[in-house]
């Protein structure tokens, strides 16, 4: 029953990652009606939250975008940095979204900063063990192996409030400052909520994976 669970999450997290192209595709073709860029947009957010200091990079790729927090800087791709379109101011300030939580010191974000260190050696290492710990009958070693990935499933759920939170922010900016018209709010909230189901599935995907292996595990040990 378990592994039908992994299977069906695992579809349903690239069902996710098709929808999420699609929606921004679709409302790529849709031009914003103030006939902001994605950079524009970006620049005003930053400078209207007091991070005039905050520069904005474009960056090859599609949906490569991202806030920076070591150097402070946010990147868009190229389709979201110079187009004029729904899909590009929506993502544009998403990602100004994380620059402002920096700012203010957001408490699920300083804990994503805090765990990363740990969680980027524990994610390394955890296939080895797990892989190691199969090979070998080992239940030490798939115990560690579990414990480490454990860390990494905890850095996935600590992701969803600080994706969600940068969106909320987000539209919330776009529609206090008039980025958007009321018309325009539903080809946003598509886009914004298409990104987060990617997180959603993903950290889906991982929890369930962990309970599998504590199964094996405990099913192991008896």
């Amino acid at each position: 029953m378990m592994y039908l669970l992994v299977i069906v999450a695992f579809i349903f997290s690239l069902w996710a990652q098709f929808r999420v192209k699609g929606t921004f595709n679709k409302w790529a073709q849709v031009a914003n009606l103030n006939g902001m860029t994605g950079y524009e947009a970006a620049r005003r957010m930053l400078d209207s939250n007091g991070l005039s200091d905050v520069p904005i990079e474009p960056v090859h790729g599609a949906l490569t975008d991202h806030y920076d927090p070591i150097h402070r800087v946010v990147r868009l791709s190229e389709p979201v940095y110079y187009e004029r379109s729904i899909s590009a101011v929506s993502v544009a300030c998403h990602e100004v979204g994380h620059a402002i939580q920096h700012k203010v010191h957001y408490p699920m974000l300083v804990l994503r900063h805090r765990m990363f260190p740990v969680v980027n050696f524990a994610s390394g290492v955890a296939p080895f063990m797990l892989l190691a710990g199969f090979l070998f009958s080992s239940l030490n070693l798939i115990g560690l192996g579990i414990i480490f990935f454990s860390a990494a499933v905890a850095f996935q759920l600590v992701t969803l409030p600080v994706e969600f939170n940068a969106s909320n922010r987000a539209r919330q900016v776009m529609v206090e400052q008039g980025f958007i018209r009321n018309d325009e709010e539903r080809g946003v909230a598509k886009v914004l909520n298409a990104a987060a189901l990617t997180y959603v599935a993903a950290a889906l995907v991982s929890v369930l994976e962990l309970l599998r292996l504590i199964l094996v595990y405990t099913s192991n040990r008896d």
